[in-house]
């Protein structure tokens, strides 16, 4: 007998038990431990679970929060919603409960190793049901799915078999690494790209030093994160200090902050996530005043890139953002599909018309492009 239950906190479900539903996961368990213990403003944390007797079967991440329908919208039309919020919060902020995480790119549901690929879409939909039931208890009425791969045809069909709308999310980029040098990476590029990488590194550039430990410099890192995020139309959540410190305790050598410096300043800083498979980037935060006269972004770019070559690792894996300077730097693109619904049938039916305007590849052209490579 297969029973459903959800769970407010991480720590009420076995390790072991969890990462065997997500193999080779680099933002397993712990990863979502260190989420949870930061305290992420506006958020709260929700985890789906689906036991057979007393074995975990299949598990999901979720999180509530108030959603801002504007969130993707960039531009004259994010002008105009946030003169809409500031008038009536009401009709651009929501209530929501979302399977997947803020803070992880593609949704986050597995099934345990021993159970059998068919098990999968009945299994999935058990979770979906879950979701709903545990959202109309806390008496939330839009029910998100973020971020499902598209070529993910299980939860697309247990989405649509429950009436979910979808609509396209943020593609998720990625860079293979088959490369014998950062010059082999560079002479892969268009020829215009080759040529202004070429010249970038030409001139003087920061030390890079990288840490494990940044207590010590955390007020020039959370200074820097804040001017970043200031810059970003897309963030959806606001991390503290103990985002960065906790990931970095939590997850030992597979947590990395790197450094950039001129000469005592720190001028730019990269949270990195790394196994033998692939390299994530999680975070790069930049002194903007700065970042053009040293090209930090691509110098850090291509520290990334280097650090891949020298270690073996076959996967760059680099973010939703910045669309168009991936294009050019070589990147594939991983759609992804937002699935939603709202118990109210009129708000659902509105949401039908708001989808058009809130597309993200409505507003960005690059980002319209990543999304139509796949």
């Amino acid at each position: 007998m297969i029973t459903a239950q959800a769970f407010s906190s991480i720590q009420a479900i076995d390790r072991e038990a969890w990462n065997d539903c997500f193999p080779d996961a680099l933002e397993d368990w712990d990863y979502i431990m260190a989420v949870e213990k930061a305290g992420i403003e506006g958020f709260a944390w929700r985890y789906l679970t689906l036991f057979e007797g007393s074995t975990l079967i299949a598990a999901a991440t979720a999180f509530t929060t108030c959603y801002r329908l504007d969130t993707t919208v960039q531009g004259i039309g994010k002008r105009f919603t946030e003169k809409l919020n500031r008038a009536l919060p009401g009709l651009v902020q929501l209530k929501l409960y979302a399977i997947g995480s803020p803070v992880t790119e593609q949704c986050s549901a597995g099934t345990a190793s021993h159970v059998q690929a068919a098990q999968r879409p009945a299994l999935l939909a058990r979770l979906l049901t879950l979701a709903q039931t545990d959202a109309a208890r806390l008496g939330i009425g839009l029910i998100a799915v973020k971020d499902v791969p598209s070529h993910d045809a299980d939860w697309a069909h247990s989405c649509k078999a429950a009436d979910f709308q979808a609509m396209p999310g943020l593609p998720s980029a990625t860079l293979p690494v088959p490369f014998g040098s950062v010059d082999g990476y560079l002479g892969s590029l268009g020829k215009s790209t080759r040529k202004d990488m070429r010249r970038k590194l030409r001139t003087p550039g920061p030390r890079v030093e990288w840490r494990n430990a940044i207590d010590d410099v955390l007020p020039e890192i959370m200074r820097l994160y804040e001017a970043s995020l200031a810059r970003s139309d897309l963030q959806l959540e606001r991390l503290p200090a103990t985002y960065f410190t906790g990931i970095l305790q939590q997850l030992g050598d597979r947590a990395v902050c790197v450094l950039y410096w001129l000469d005592d300043q720190l001028v730019a800083f990269n949270l990195v996530l790394i196994d033998e498979h692939r390299l994530i980037d999680k975070f790069f935060g930049h002194d903007l005043e700065l970042t053009r006269d040293y090209n930090l972004y691509f110098r850090s770019w291509l520290v990334n890139v280097d650090y891949c070559i020298r270690h073996n690792i076959a996967l760059y894996e680099c973010g939703q953002a910045g669309y168009a300077s991936k294009i050019r730097l070589g990147c594939t693109f991983q759609s992804n599909t937002l699935f939603f619904r709202h118990r109210n049938w009129l708000i659902n039916n509105a949401l039908k018309l708001v989808k058009l305007f809130i597309r993200p590849d409505r507003h960005d052209p690059a980002l319209a492009a990543a999304i139509s490579e796949y």
